[in-house]
């Protein structure tokens, strides 16, 4: 595909129900593409045109009533904000964990687990929004032992840590679109390096599916300005859950560990600590 095709493909894998709820000008306008690039879109993938392509979409709205789409037509759109915002978003979020239970899912989480057990050690790097992703997964793992390494030293140094990796090691990355150049260069300098790549991104056109071995793909719509991220977690969680699962005597054995040294730092109160004057 020419660039302004992937563009324009992007924002329909991401925005499914736009194509059949919004005229070809403005689905073209919200993929910053022109309208007839839709039309070279449609023929590309075998279309007479783009009519037909909408059509194919009305129809799969027609039989998912209870979707995503349906959801879309039907909604308050004079609920802006308060209650009925905040429900919205949470309903989507349900949703979105939901599908995360789908067999495609459940299987790749499964390969991907299979993938980072196997592994000497694992590189986790999340940049920009999705820093929080790739650092949750990596505090949970170091509750378990020291297998994981996360990429995110000073001063430009991130990538640093990789000088010591083999092919023995895995890479996990996280990106969404816009995708961090940055995490791109990386994931390239790690299989240079011969490592193994698996990600948890957004898209089957992200630029990682493309490099990964195994790949979770989760949705990021959001009902608010910014990308939802509850998904990616939700993933996080159950990856270091099936990691633990396959060594359970070893795990317990670490966070024994951790929990006597967490007590012997005091680390916890059960209620505000009295000032000492």
């Amino acid at each position: 595909m020419s660039e302004q095709l992937q563009q324009a493909a992007r924002h329909i894998l991401e925005h499914p129900q736009e194509v059949a709820l919004v005229s070809m000008r403005e689905l073209a306008r919200n993929a910053g593409v022109q309208p007839s690039t839709m039309t070279r879109l449609a023929k590309f993938l075998g279309f007479s045109g783009y009519e037909e392509f909408r059509a194919q979409h009305a129809d799969v709205i027609r039989v998912n009533a209870d979707g995503f789409a349906a959801r879309a037509m039907q909604r308050d759109e004079s609920v802006t904000n308060g209650e009925g915002l905040a429900h919205r978003m949470l309903q989507s979020l349900s949703a979105q964990i939901a599908r995360l239970c789908e067999p495609d899912t459940l299987s790749r989480l499964g390969r991907l687990a299979e993938r980072l057990s196997s592994a000497r050690r694992i590189y986790v790097l999340g940049l920009r929004s999705c820093h929080s992703v790739a650092w949750h997964f990596h505090y949970v793992m170091t509750l378990l032992g020291e297998k994981t390494v996360h990429l995110d030293g000073p001063a430009g140094t991130a990538a640093d840590a990789l000088i010591r990796a083999t092919s023995e090691d895995v890479l996990l990355a996280v990106s969404i679109n816009p995708y961090s150049r940055y995490t791109l260069e990386v994931v390239e300098a790690a299989r240079e390096k011969g490592m193994g790549v698996v990600a948890i991104t957004d898209s089957e056109v992200s630029p990682l599916v493309a490099i990964a071995e195994h790949a979770i793909l989760f949705p990021t719509e959001s009902h608010t300005f910014f990308h939802t991220l509850t998904p990616a977690l939700a993933i996080s969680e159950v990856l270091c859950g099936l990691l633990a699962s396959r060594d359970r005597k070893a795990a317990l054995e670490e966070l024994k560990r951790v929990d006597a040294y967490l007590s012997s730092m005091n680390t916890y109160a059960a209620s505000i600590p009295r000032r000492k004057i």
